[in-house]
């Protein structure tokens, strides 16, 4: 069992909650580095998200 599918199986039924850390998480490094990389980090969160399912119900479809 790979790393991700471990951690998708804890998060299992709290993809809400994982979806609120990520951005927070985000959030976090966008302040320390002053917005520098902004565009990186989004995009590493909507990738993360799709990855552990805490996308789904927004205007995203869901990624494979």
């Amino acid at each position: 069992m790979s790393m991700m599918d471990k951690i998708k199986h804890m998060l299992k039924g709290h993809e809400d909650q994982a979806g609120k850390g990520i951005d927070k998480a985000g959030d976090t490094i966008d302040d320390r580095t002053q917005g520098k990389y902004t565009g990186q980090v989004d995009t590493a969160q909507d990738r993360l998200k799709g990855q552990l399912g805490s996308d789904r119900g927004q205007d995203q479809p869901p990624q494979t």
